[in-house]
């Protein structure tokens, strides 16, 4: 079976592939300051088809913290897709998503931050910048269907 030829989907997610840094700010909740961290991000190509990150950074204590995230491009549905996992969490994110322009939207469903009986809707934002940069925002929709931004981070390339 031949392989399966790389389509403009695929090649838009190849410009996500490099050695990158980068910062992040998350908000801990009302009244609370936003908890801010650095790290590195190294995402490589698997045949043209889809992206693989792996992200390191000290977690709120300090910890070490790794992170992986792939994501394809599925043209029998239409639809980019993926997963994200953490070593500092045990549910594995199930990602489907459209893209709009350099706008990659990623929907999931996740443990609810407010009851962990429950789950909601996430969204990651994906942005590649004109100037190089990936722009990343990460936001759960509200029992009153309006959306809360909760972490951002910014990747520039490393030296």
């Amino acid at each position: 079976m031949q392989p399966p030829a790389p389509q403009l989907e695929h090649q838009w997610l190849e410009r996500m592939a490099g050695e990158w840094t980068f910062t992040t700010e998350c908000s801990m909740g009302p009244g609370q300051p936003p908890m801010t961290g650095a790290g590195t991000d190294t995402t490589v190509s698997l045949g043209g088809l889809w992206v693989i990150s792996e992200w390191k950074q000290p977690g709120p204590d300090g910890t070490p913290m790794t992170s992986r995230m792939t994501i394809g491009y599925d043209p029998a549905r239409g639809k980019y897709v993926g997963s994200f996992v953490a070593s500092c969490m045990t549910h594995h994110w199930i990602y489907e998503g459209e893209r709009e322009g350099d706008v990659l939207t990623l929907n999931a469903d996740g443990p609810s931050f407010t009851d962990p009986t429950a789950t909601a809707k996430y969204q990651d934002i994906w942005e590649l910048t004109a100037d190089g940069r990936r722009l990343l925002r990460s936001r759960a929709q509200l029992p009153d269907g309006t959306w809360a931004e909760f972490m951002r981070a910014e990747y520039t390339r490393a030296a």
